[in-house]
């Protein structure tokens, strides 16, 4: 029963007032920030809804289309900046994705929203032809400190950390340590890349010490 929809400028308020109060990822801070993920045609927002609840997205997906796989959330999200012209579009640059609805938290609509809109996306734009996501790794600085390592201003220091981290799984069931990781790795994405200073906000040094 669920219905895909495109999410833009022109998406009533009510349901973008609920875009603002649910994204989990990157907080929007304004409409002026809003616009910027949602007016360019360089950026795309897709939910799921139900029939039953029409003005209620049940989880949705930020994308931004881009010339190059990008290295920092910041090129993506800020609100000023170039826009990316069709025809240098080809990748699809998955950064941010949140559930909405707390009583379906335990169900994972977030493997086939993705799928749907890679689908969506590469039907529409014929240059296509990489998707990534830029990802943050919310539990690396709780991992950290559990290993009593606290001298994080060696950038070699803490990128070898961060490869341990998302690659050698301390988890029973060898699946990744980090749950952003788990979600990605298994919906058939490799780690490429791992990016310092990527996400210099609060939330991300505090949770990621800057990686993604």
């Amino acid at each position: 029963f669920l219905v895909l929809e495109s999410i833009d400028w022109s998406t009533p308020a009510n349901i973008l007032e609920r875009i603002i109060a649910y994204e989990a990822v990157h907080e929007i801070n304004s409409w002026d920030d809003l616009r910027a993920r949602l007016a360019p045609k360089d950026r795309k927002c897709f939910a799921f809804f139900h029939p039953l609840m029409p003005n209620e997205p049940l989880i949705f997906v930020e994308v931004a289309l881009t010339s190059k796989v990008p290295e920092s959330i910041n090129e993506i999200i800020k609100i000023n900046r170039s826009i990316t012209l069709e025809d240098d579009i080809n990748t699809a640059v998955f950064y941010s994705i949140s559930n909405c609805q707390e009583g379906l938290s335990g169900i994972s609509f977030g493997n086939f929203l993705i799928k749907n809109v890679a689908h969506k996306l590469q039907q529409e734009i014929g240059g296509l032809k990489k998707f990534v996501t830029l990802s943050p790794a919310p539990n690396f600085a709780r991992w950290l400190k559990e290993k009593s390592i606290n001298e994080t201003k060696d950038e070699d220091l803490l990128l070898k950390q961060a490869l341990i981290y998302l690659t050698d799984s301390e988890k029973e069931d060898g699946l990744p340590n980090d749950p952003v990781a788990k979600f990605h790795l298994g919906n058939g994405a490799i780690l490429e890349k791992v990016n310092l200073n990527a996400d210099l906000s609060a939330k991300g040094i505090k949770q990621s010490k800057g990686i993604m």
